[in-house]
């Protein structure tokens, strides 16, 4: 098994981070040039926002940072595979690649259910790479949800 790249490990962090304080375990960075430039925990339940998913924070941050709203020339790496809002959030950022760890057949929207992307509608095709991280990412979510039922 090859280590994990440390944009992973750091949307990993900030997955337990989520984990912590009762949300569900997802973790997001956006990375520019290299370097990681905004880092974001799940939070809709502890923002009272059901927006507030690990992406849309790390996209929210990322172009107050730069103070622009195209993240062109940035990716984003997440712990889970973004939903139908996340994955029209990062089209509209223009956000170059985005490697997600684990798989979500239920509410995913890139390689499955709508697989947003591949839609004629969608203006912005980023490249997509899946499964990194994807062992250490399926079990936070599993070990978090064996807790709630």
């Amino acid at each position: 098994m090859f280590p994990l790249p440390d944009p992973m490990r750091a949307a990993l962090d900030a997955a337990r981070q989520a984990a912590r304080s009762g949300e569900v375990p997802v973790g997001a960075v956006i990375v520019q040039d290299g370097r990681v430039i905004a880092a974001a925990a799940n939070a809709p339940r502890r923002l009272h926002d059901p927006t507030a998913h690990a992406e849309i924070l790390a996209i929210r941050a990322a172009a107050a940072l730069l103070g622009r709203d195209r993240l062109d020339g940035c990716d984003l790496w997440v712990t889970l595979e973004p939903c139908a809002m996340c994955a029209g959030a990062i089209a509209h950022a223009r956000i170059d690649r985005v490697y997600y760890g684990a798989i979500d057949p239920k509410g995913g929207a890139v390689d499955h259910g709508p697989r947003f992307f591949n839609q004629p509608t969608c203006h912005h095709h980023p490249e997509v790479y899946a499964g990194i991280g994807e062992a250490e990412a399926s079990a936070l979510l599993r070990d978090f949800f064996v807790t709630r039922r």
